[in-house]
């Protein structure tokens, strides 16, 4: 046992600690706490809080703190706030790019639209912090209320038919989506008399269609989106509309413009209600999606949807350079390859939106060396209460 006193927060919103002369990191800590700790490494376990730092209140869930999901409830929010932005800021400041940074964007809304539980023989849940055992649960508070009860519930009755799986399930305009994953090689067939009393939109295994009562649907702006099964999603619909806004703003005038990683559209479609649009991605189904949606849409101008693998097939100066604007909204690891292609182009605006700080500033560093400027950077808040920031960057040439 070692008594400490929490000196600051790392980048997975770990309390920070000195011991023996090195950092160790506390989970569920705030700068200021007193806390008694049991020490592995250069993690530890907390064992007994004996003073509360300024930033710290009382989480608002019951499973916090035993939850593997959540790692911030207990940060008062404007520490919460403060750690958020500076996620973007530490980010561009390892990478030495300066640039002013908005203060953070609350985009919770309503709760997170999708979720995916794992259904065991002791029930419906998450997995421990820091384990790979279940913790089984009643529901999730930031959820959206169709899916904070109603998501365990049906993976418990799924585990009962088909045993131990995984379930996604994603709230939608038409009703829930829920997919399932088993491993094993399982007939679709012996869940349709459940899909059936389950009163769901669609119902998969494995890949698999099960049934679908309604195509599960969100509407992205004028346009009615029937989503492919697993298809991408912002992790709530407010963030959806936050960065749809910044990145509208940021394009401003621009009558044509490229959207790149598009996924089935979020951007594409309210772009398209002022502007051509040439949206490209490498999942087929999404850009399908997005085609469909198009064609059923009125008051939309052109828009061009292929699919096209931008990690190994980025678009060339030569393609790009008839554009007004790009908008480019990578997965997680970035965009390093098109971010070189961009930085030749003679595009007079970018828009970035990212979901990782450190690989924007990557690739934020290559579009500098091509001869842009950061004009702005503005951090969202849809990953409430974890160590994760989305963000959007506009860069003028």
């Amino acid at each position: 046992m070692t008594r400490v006193t929490i000196a600051g927060l790392g980048r997975r919103g770990e309390g920070i600690a000195e011991v023996d002369g090195r950092r160790v990191f506390v989970p569920f800590t705030v700068p200021g706490d007193v806390a008694d700790i049991a020490v592995e490494g250069e993690r530890a376990t907390l064992v007994s809080l004996l003073a509360s730092g300024p930033g710290r209140v009382a989480p608002s869930c019951g499973y916090f703190g035993v939850c593997g999901g959540c790692a911030l409830q207990h940060l008062a929010p404007a520490a919460y706030a403060a750690f958020k932005r500076d996620l973007v800021a530490e980010a561009l400041r390892q990478a030495g790019i300066e640039a002013a940074i908005a203060t953070l964007v609350d985009a919770r809304g309503d709760g997170r639209r999708r979720t995916t539980l794992h259904a065991r023989r002791e029930g419906a849940g998450y997995m421990r912090a820091r384990s790979h055992e279940l913790l089984a649960i009643e529901a999730c508070p930031i959820l959206v209320p169709a899916l904070q009860a109603a998501a365990p519930r049906l993976a418990r009755a799924l585990h009962a038919a088909v045993g131990d799986s995984d379930v996604a399930v994603t709230a939608t305009a038409t009703g829930l989506d829920v997919a399932v994953a088993t491993g094993r090689k399982l007939g679709p067939g012996r869940l349709l008399p459940l899909a059936q009393r389950l009163g769901v939109a669609r119902l998969s295994l494995d890949g698999e269609l099960v049934l679908e009562t309604h195509a599960p649907a969100l509407r992205m702006g004028k346009a009615l989106v029937e989503l492919p099964p697993a298809s991408f999603l912002q992790a709530t619909a407010a963030a959806e509309e936050t960065l749809a806004a910044l990145v509208i703003a940021g394009l401003g005038k621009a009558r044509s413009v490229a959207d790149l990683f598009c996924g089935v559209g979020p951007f594409a479609l309210r772009v398209a209600e002022s502007a051509r649009v040439f949206a490209a991605d490498s999942d087929r189904a999404a850009i399908a999606a997005l085609a469909r949606a198009v064609r059923f849409t009125r008051g939309l101008k052109p828009v061009t949807a292929i699919a096209r693998d931008l990690f190994r097939d980025p678009l060339a100066p030569v393609e790009l350079d008839s554009y007004d604007a790009i908008v480019f909204d990578p997965p997680r690891a970035g965009a390093e390859a098109q971010a070189r292609e961009i930085a030749r182009s003679k595009v007079k605006t970018v828009v970035a939106v990212s979901c990782e700080p450190r690989s924007f500033a990557r690739d934020a560093a290559l579009l500098l060396a091509g001869g842009y400027r950061l004009a702005e950077v503005t951090p969202v808040d849809q990953f409430v209460y974890s160590p994760h920031v989305e963000l959007v960057g506009v860069f003028r040439r």
